[in-house]
């Protein structure tokens, strides 16, 4: 049986997914930490770009004591999507180069729990096309943000389904998608 693997991003109803801390301002409460805990349990595989991997890595480990995530993220195993990275980066990680879509397939195929897609924006946009990610969840807050788009103008027409959807009462659409199947 294969393990599921999801990807979950903030975004402005604009698209835009880079540095959500911009455009979030007061639209993230209790219900959206309970899906974000609901996103994170069960995974104990977190793939990330090497970017994300290296802001995370400076921030996370020292983190407040009893930070729910950083609780998470911290002993959870974690496989780094990067062509530069060599050698052991410590901070449980593994370096992944070559081809990021095989070997999600194959973690994707092993043992273990759910495997979650943290980021970059490269990494989930590449391996959601690509096919090895089950769900992408957009948590789309009711704002309109300044940088870069998950979706822009480099991805073809591509179909997605809705599979599950919730609008939280700070006002964020919590829409989770998958490849619409031709």
């Amino acid at each position: 049986m294969s393990r599921n693997v999801s990807a979950h991003l903030f975004s402005a109803v604009n698209g835009v997914v880079e540095a959500p801390n911009t455009f979030q301002f007061d639209a993230f409460g209790p219900e959206e930490m309970e899906l974000m805990g609901r996103a994170i349990s069960g995974a104990t595989d977190v793939v990330l770009g090497r970017t994300l991997w290296q802001e995370w890595s400076e921030y996370w480990p020292s983190a407040a004591e009893g930070d729910p995530f950083a609780a998470f993220i911290n002993p959870v195993r974690k496989h780094v999507i990067s062509s530069t990275l060599e050698g052991d980066p410590g901070w449980n990680s593994t370096v992944v180069g070559g081809e990021p879509v095989r070997y999600l397939q194959s973690l994707k195929d092993g043992d273990g729990g759910n495997i979650l897609v943290a980021g970059g924006i490269e990494t989930v946009r590449s391996l959601f096309l690509a096919g090895v990610v089950d769900t992408l969840t957009l948590t789309v807050h009711p704002a309109v943000g300044e940088g870069r788009r998950l979706f822009d103008e480099t991805v073809p027409t591509t179909r997605l389904e809705l599979v599950d959807s919730a609008v939280t009462s700070a006002g964020n659409a919590v829409l989770t998608y998958r490849l619409r199947s031709s």
